[in-house]
């Protein structure tokens, strides 16, 4: 039998890759017309599998409104796919770790008895998109329809009841997703009616991450009178009913968990079985939120508030297009650039902690996750953005005295390393980002890295060990982590102060940010942790993770790592870490036995950069391979797809970066060039300019760049500068299944933001 055409090219194109050459794909995938069809809202949240902690539900970009189900045995999503759904909560976090902090003002419909105590219904059909949720709730085999929508500051959920029975709709202004009780408990809670389609009220909170005491304030509305409506009290022991209008307060949890606090209302469904309810939150007031209720839905109905929803949706997703690579690929870039646009919250217009009309954002949540990739993604994508987020943590300084490393509903804190604020500072510096007050922004991480915190677990630093003897001692928590983030706040201190001019202060911290290197141990090849009179810590071992059930989580040495891990965290002296390790070729061999020996751990952030490093070492294709490894091994377009937190977007922009074969150094003027999944990437940038990374040989095999050309003109270097980016133009690249000497000696790219060394 003769061969078909389609074996015959396979074979030849087998040949050539074999031979270094690259052969276009026969034909390359169509951009989607629509990106919200490649979303899959789902992804990252299914916390049994590898606790990717997103929320499916419904929301705008950075919307402090996050409309979506929480179930008997969600995490701090509050979801899970399989236990049964509590109700719909207004607010949430999305992909985070520990305890909880919102899940406000939960709405369960049902049908029968009024009994919100306990209340919890199996779900089928579930699905969503940008902007939109929807499921099937079952009691006691009835079939209840929710679909919900999202503005910035207010939701909506319209609820298809079956007709001919009595529906319920409950909101408990109590509620917060628990945790097994290492939640926030209510202190207090209001509701009343003002008519029979009208409610508000408030919860105040304490505890969960960051204990910091929360008042939320909510108004509601109903698209039809109610049947019976009023407030509600219950606990174990007894269900109270306070029909009609007025105010109920109570629903203090403090010594009674199980105490409860809401509204009800009952609807006849004989000859309407559908209701919607529509509900603002704000961190200001009642009036406040009946405000955003008139100004973001007033009478608008699900189709048109989801309408606009999805056209916010689309607007941010259509900043990066992509062609080529396969279904699954695109699918998991859309995801991942849709998860990447959904925390800080921009509150705006709810700023209850100082009087102020600026832009403000909240639930940064934590800026040691999302410094290294997402920030520097809004930077190019979305500066405007990112402006008004540096503005709102500049105005958190002059207002609290300290910039944030962490920060989540009006209160600052936990910090898990450094001052990591003072990366971001730098990064929209030395990237020329503009439209903020750079000398408050020196004024800011200088504090950081000069004046000894009083309150170091949840601003500033821990400075007297560390100024005094070049590394933080033991008799510290985490120590040894803390000295390798200190030394590259130092960094970033560094170039801030260069820009304004002051080279003094600059080279202090320059020599400051060298100080990593007192605690590497050249016998081990590894970050040694050390006691205050300089002696090493005995019996260890590099390979180690931290934290063990020897001390507290917040007592070891290396914050969730190995030596190992946080060894490769030095970036801004990678030469320095290339020479300690004993050269380029050891250095490679040093960070493949990281790889090769199970050390490294895509699930959390220090390692986020140890696979590009390798281009320091003129090994590009190693870090080809590494990064084609963990995209194609951590990242799946399903619930279970993520290889750990979502971080507020901090795992999901990773990928978002990789995928396109570019790659930030946070807080650095450069972009590493690495291997592009996909043979046309369009990123959409300020101004109306764009850049565009062609690799048409690009797939599974093709994995090598061994040409490029920036603009037409030959490049043999893997790194392009911010600047070479924002102006617009065409990368092209050649790729091949074997290397081909591409980028193989490495040179320094520039940054005018450091100062001249004396001598």
């Amino acid at each position: 039998m003769p061969h078909s055409r389609r074996p015959i090219r396979m074979r030849l194109t087998m040949m050539l890759a074999a031979w270094g050459f690259t052969v276009a794909p026969a034909a390359a995938q169509p951009p989607a017309s629509d990106p919200l069809e490649l979303v899959n809202v789902f992804v990252g949240s299914e916390h049994d599998a590898h606790d990717g902690n997103t929320v499916p539900g419904a929301s705008v970009p950075f919307g402090l409104v996050s409309l979506s189900p929480d179930t008997t045995r969600g995490s701090t999503n509050g979801y899970d796919s399989r236990s049964p759904v509590t109700g719909l909560s207004f607010t949430h976090e999305s992909g985070t770790g520990g305890n909880s902090k919102y899940g406000n003002f939960r709405v369960l419909p049902t049908i029968g008895t009024l009994d919100p105590r306990n209340a919890a219904l199996t779900r089928r059909e579930e699905s969503g998109a940008p902007g939109f949720y929807r499921a099937i709730l079952d009691d006691h085999g009835q079939p209840i329809v929710v679909e919900a929508s999202a503005t910035r500051r207010a939701g909506l959920i319209r609820v298809t009841f079956p007709a001919g029975l009595d529906g319920n709709l409950t909101l408990d202004a109590t509620s917060a997703i628990q945790l097994m009780g290492q939640g926030p408990k209510a202190t207090g809670a209001h509701v009343e009616w003002t008519d029979a389609q009208n409610f508000q009220g408030w919860a105040a909170f304490t505890g969960g991450w960051n204990p910091a005491p929360v008042k939320l304030y909510f108004a509601a509305r109903i698209d039809r009178p109610a049947k019976a409506w009023g407030s509600f009290e219950a606990d174990r022991g007894a269900l109270t009913l306070h029909p009609g209008p007025g105010g109920v307060t109570g629903g203090d949890q403090r010594e009674d968990p199980s105490r409860l606090l809401g509204a009800f209302a009952t609807f006849e469904t004989g000859r309407n079985n559908v209701v919607q309810i529509t509900l603002a939150v704000s961190f200001v007031g009642v009036d406040q939120a009946r405000r955003n209720l008139d100004s973001e839905i007033a009478d608008r109905d699900l189709a048109t508030v989801r309408a606009a929803a999805a056209a916010q949706w689309r607007d941010v997703l259509n900043h990066i297009r992509v062609e080529g690579g396969s279904d699954s690929e695109r699918r998991n870039f859309m995801s991942a650039l849709y998860r990447s646009h959904t925390m800080p919250h921009d509150v705006s217009g709810e700023n209850a902690w100082w009087a102020s009309g600026a832009p403000h954002y909240e639930d940064y949540y934590t800026l040691w996750d999302t410094f290294r990739t997402l920030h520097p993604l809004l930077t190019l994508i979305e500066p405007d953005r990112q402006r008004a987020m540096l503005n709102s943590l500049l105005e958190t300084y002059r207002h609290t005295g300290w910039l944030p490393d962490a920060r989540i509903a009006g209160a600052n804190g936990m910090t898990q390393g450094g001052s990591n604020g003072d990366v971001l500072v730098a990064d929209a510096v030395v990237k020329k980002l503009g439209g903020f007050d750079q000398a408050l922004a020196l004024e800011a991480i200088r504090k950081d890295g000069e004046v000894e915190s009083t309150d170091p677990q949840n601003v500033g630093r821990v400075l007297g060990g560390y100024t005094a003897l070049g590394y933080m001692p033991l008799d510290q928590t985490r120590s040894a982590s803390r000295t390798l983030e200190y030394a590259y706040d130092d960094f970033a201190i560094a170039e801030v102060a260069q820009a304004q001019g002051d080279s003094a202060l600059a080279r202090h911290f320059l020599a400051r940010s060298g100080d990593w290197r007192n605690l590497w141990d050249a016998s081990l090849g590894c970050i040694r942790p050390r006691y205050r009179d300089g002696t090493w810590l005995a019996h260890f071992d590099c390979d180690h993770v931290y934290p063990d059930n020897r001390t507290a989580w917040w007592d070891a040495p290396f914050y969730e790592g190995s030596s190992a891990q946080y060894s490769t965290y030095v970036p801004h002296d990678v030469a320095g870490l290339i020479a300690a390790t004993g050269g380029q070729a050891r250095f490679t061999a040093w960070i493949d036995r990281l790889f090769d020996g199970g050390g490294y751990n895509h699930s959390n952030e220090p390692d986020f950069l140890a696979p590009y490093l390798y281009i320091h070492a003129g090994r590009p294709d190693r870090t080809a391979e590494r990064v084609r490894a963990i995209l194609a091994k951590d990242y799946h377009p399903t619930p279970g797809g993520l290889p750990g937190n979502d971080d507020a977007g901090a795992m999901s922009s990773w990928y978002v970066w990789s995928a396109i074969g570019l790659f930030p150094n946070a807080g650095q003027p450069f972009y590493y060039i690495a291997s592009p999944l996909f043979t046309r990437t369009t990123i959409g940038l300020e101004g109306g300019r764009s850049f565009t990374i062609n690799a048409p040989g690009t797939s599974a095999a093709n994995l090598y760049v061994v040409a490029a050309r920036l603009n037409g003109k030959p490049i043999d270097r893997a790194w392009l500068t911010h600047e070479e980016i924002v102006r617009g133009g065409v990368l092209d690249l050649d790729m091949a299944a074997k290397p081909a000497g591409w980028a193989t000696r490495f040179t320094t790219p520039p940054n005018p933001f450091l100062p001249r060394t004396k001598g």
